[in-house]
């Protein structure tokens, strides 16, 4: 902002007040039309694994067309006694007559366990009492499929030693007897159980629902499937007979969701009351306190109200926005208004002229910090991922808004509310941070006294701090899981806080674990798709060649009977011949050489299977139009494996499976996260570079054509790059990966970073044209600029650091990132850019009688 704009705002106050607060009516008026995304859909690129997943999801069923299942694990002392298995019996009974989960179940029932496998397999061997039909059970009761009530009571009419034998008889490894989905019993039990023991500790309840809709993306279950997973946690034994821990997509959904106001309403006070209290102390005036809370309310106006204009869903990642735009905001604001302090030396300088003078002195510094942050944020456009394009976009326009609110609506507020008071006889000289003797201004001066004493050193100290830094950078790893956006139960002390503001309980991440360690978890698969010439002979052999390598897999789940959990075409053509003669003839007629793979007349057998057994076809065989497009090998995975090996290890088996008239591809939630991670880390890396280099290009040229000297605007992007190495080399000694939010920090990073080099570069500038000595104007620049920025500091990175107490990992991680970004961006500038100043005014003319050439 040149001086003379920052007179003509001084002196047409009331007009830019009324102009910028009818736009932010006009830009406000957007903020309804906001919308919340829990999807993780927003983060897939453009990606053949991506588009596989896609065409997997539209043409293969999962055994139940639109169907979306729970995983519920049932824990208690012994769940194979007779009280346990009753009382499992009875839970699934209130979910089935249960509005909210009934009227969600697919039509059989929906519910499986391996209660309902013991109680059915001890009707077949006592037979069912008469009274076998619950209100609300499906009519039709057989000894094959009886209902619960027939369960029940066949439980309730046997002795404990009764049922203890048909459990080791039923649990055994040779037991040949499986469930409707054509899994043995063993698949509902843990890894550590032992075939044929009449003990275990837990169990899986496996809850169908019909999701007529469609399919649907990780993190976007319909509301009804929400308020059904809901319930199936609520309508849990109350007497403790049974606890249980529940899974699914729409427990997914309700906790992203759920965790998202909880963040907001825990840490929304604890901020702003650690914001208020240090605004308070730097300020020490409670109307400039109230201007900066006032002006950090409209940024955040703006910015929101322009998300709805263009129509961009809120999710989590945005915090990264909320969180700079508060951190900019602060700095925009205690800047304006301490150089406004400073250029008000006694009660003689009237506000408007103050007012014009501070700003006019600043205003270019502010100029350059917001054209430099936008262009590193717009950096966030060659990302393959929306998300971050669109968080590119959001920033940028936050910070032109920041830009203008305290550029001039501020100032402006300002200058008409003091000129107001003190024509009252109130006073409203304060003194600016760091330019009274004191404890700041001591430590302030340090950066100045090194400069002067030993800049090499400084140097030297800060080149070997970013060189190690740089080095752990290189070991960051990336993670894009939906673990990631789980919150974690939170401590009781938390649970504890008044009203609003204390979370709830979640317990999806529990559940995740207990499934990853002791189950075999049905919704975590990956798949070779096969596409092409599906009907050769020769398709089916490689597939068979690929099932056999995925035996072999690391990465393979095995169930508690030592069988890999895997399902392509054969193992459910072998699957449906076991129980049906008429398709067990037709595949013996195929099989020429009896090795268990068709030979000839394989569409004949995709024909007798579709009329057989639609359901498990169309799990592993696509038709339409009635010819045969696509086969898909699922394999199911250990919650143990990496993404990394999974992803190495299918696409392996999609190498076997290829061949001259088909092709395969690996894909798989687990595959396309993996390949967002990499792009994830891509990103990061990219707009690193991106927004280095276009930011040192903007700095230079403008400190050309402004001062004549491009090479100040490289020295002012120095301690940026310092910065940057020292973050990625704390994230890489604390651990911490790049995920969907802390995949920012590199543009976070360059925006503060610039934010505060810009600062003290431009004081400095200014400075030494008033001054010969160096040191002088050293002094000046960090006791003047240098106390806005300890304020600054000191500020955000407390607001920043209550992220630590977050109910999500993430947060917790970024909030402590972000509070030491800014913790170092303030060192960079305030103790190691004034030596490199001081080495760069040794090379260059400088000083009141100088042009301020090279």
């Amino acid at each position: 902002m040149s001086p003379a704009l920052a007179t003509w705002l001084t002196e047409h106050a009331r007009v830019a007040i009324a102009a910028l607060l009818l736009a932010t009516l006009l830009v406000g008026a957007g903020v309804p039309m906001v919308e919340r995304s829990t999807s993780l859909d927003q983060f897939q690129a453009d990606d053949p694994a991506a588009d596989a997943l896609d065409y997997a999801g539209e043409n293969f069923s999962s055994g139940q067309s639109d169907a979306t299942t729970a995983q519920v694990v049932v824990r208690d002392e012994n769940v194979l006694d007779r009280e346990s298995l009753i009382a499992t019996l009875e839970y699934q009974q209130r979910l089935q007559t249960d509005d909210r989960v009934g009227d969600t179940l697919v039509e059989d029932g929906g519910t499986r366990s391996v209660a309902n496998v013991i109680a059915t397999a001890a009707i077949r061997e006592h037979g069912a009492p008469a009274n076998g039909t619950a209100p609300g059970a499906p009519s039709g009761s057989s000894e094959s499929d009886p209902t619960l009530q027939a369960q029940i009571d066949a439980l309730e009419s046997l002795s404990e030693a009764e049922i203890d034998a048909i459990v080791a008889e039923t649990l055994s490894t040779e037991s040949e007897r499986s469930g409707r989905d054509g899994a043995t019993p063993l698949a509902f039990m843990p890894h550590d159980y032992e075939p044929g023991s009449t003990e275990a500790n837990a169990t899986l309840l496996v809850v169908t629902h019909d999701s007529a809709g469609g399919s649907f993306a990780p993190g976007d279950a319909p509301a009804e499937i929400e308020a059904a997973q809901t319930a199936i946690a609520a309508l849990a034994p109350e007497d403790g007979s049974l606890s249980v821990l529940v899974y699914g997509d729409g427990v997914v959904s309700t906790e992203i969701t759920n965790s998202m106001v909880d963040s907001v309403l825990l840490l929304g006070p604890l901020a702003a009351a650690f914001v208020l209290v240090v605004l308070l102390v730097v300020y020490r005036d409670l109307l400039d306190v109230a201007l900066g809370l006032l002006g950090i309310a409209l940024v955040l106006v703006w910015t929101f109200g322009a998300m709805g204009w263009i129509g961009i869903a809120f999710s989590q990642p945005f915090v990264v926005v909320l969180v700079l735009l508060i951190g900019l905001s602060i700095d925009y604001g205690l800047h304006v208004v301490m150089r406004y302090r400073e250029a008000r030396e006694s009660s003689t300088t009237p506000p408007r002229r103050a007012m014009a003078v501070g700003l006019g002195s600043v205003g270019v510094a502010l100029a350059y910090v917001t054209t430099t942050t936008v262009i590193g944020f717009l950096s966030n456009l060659a990302s393959p991922l929306a998300v971050f394009r669109q968080l590119g976009v959001v920033s940028a326009i936050g910070i032109l808004a920041a830009f203008v609110v305290f550029g001039a609506l501020v100032p402006a507020l300002k200058v008409e509310l003091d000129s107001a008071l003190e024509a009252r006889g109130i006073d409203r000289l304060q003194p600016a941070v760091g330019t009274d003797a004191g404890g700041a201004n001591r430590v302030l001066v340090m950066g100045a006294t090194l400069a002067r004493r030993a800049p090499v050193t400084v140097l030297a100290i800060a080149l070997l701090v970013s060189g190690v830094g740089a080095v752990g950078a290189t070991t960051i790893d990336a993670s894009f899981e939906q673990s990631d956006f789980l919150a974690e139960d939170p401590a009781d002390w938390l649970k504890d806080l008044p009203g609003p503001i204390a979370p709830g309980t979640y317990t999806a991440e529990s559940a995740i674990d207990a499934l990853d360690s002791d189950f075999v978890r049905r919704d975590t698969t990956a798949s070779v798709l096969v596409r092409g010439n599906v009907t050769d002979p020769a398709t089916l052999d490689r597939l068979d060649a690929a099932r056999t390598d995925a035996r072999g897999m690391s990465a393979t789940e095995t169930y508690a009977d030592g069988d890999p959990a895997v399902t392509d075409p054969l193992t459910v053509m072998d699957r449906v011949a076991a129980r049906n003669d008429s398709f067990a003839a037709t595949l013996d007629a195929s099989d020429v050489d009896g090795d268990g793979v068709p030979d000839r007349n394989v569409a004949g057998v995709y024909d007798e299977l579709y009329r057989v057994a639609p359901d498990d076809a169309s799990a592993v065989v696509h038709r339409s139009d009635g010819e045969y497009r696509a086969l898909q090998m699922v394999v199911t995975l250990d919650g143990a494996a990496s993404d990394a090996a999974i992803t190495e290890q299918m696409e392996d088996l999609a190498g076997t499976a290829d061949g001259e008239s088909v092709t395969a591809i690996a894909t798989g939630d687990v595959i396309v996260n993996q390949l967002t991670a990499d792009q994830l880390a891509r990103t990061a890396m990219t707009s690193l570079v991106v927004a280095l280099v276009a930011v040192l290009l903007v700095l230079a040229v403008a400190y050309r054509v402004t001062e004549g000297s491009a090479s100040l605007g490289v020295v002012t992007v120095v301690p940026v790059a310092f910065t940057l190495t020292w973050v990625l080399g704390t994230m890489a000694a604390l651990d911490i990966p790049f995920n969907v939010v802390t995949g920012m920090i590199t543009g976070l990073t360059i925006g503060l970073g610039v934010d505060y080099s810009l600062h003290v570069s431009e004081r400095f500038n200014q400075a030494i044209e008033t001054t010969d000595d160096v040191g002088e104007a050293l002094e000046t620049t960090v006791t003047g600029t240098g106390g806005a920025l300890l304020a600054s500091a000191t500020t955000t990175a407390s607001g920043f650091a209550v992220l630590l107490v977050a109910i999500l990992p993430f947060l917790q991680s970024f909030g402590l990132i972000t509070a030491l970004t800014i913790v170092y961006a303030f060192v960079a500038s305030v103790f190691v850019l004034p030596s490199l100043l001081a080495l760069w005014a040794r090379f260059v003319d400088v000083g009141p009688r100088s042009s301020g050439a090279n």
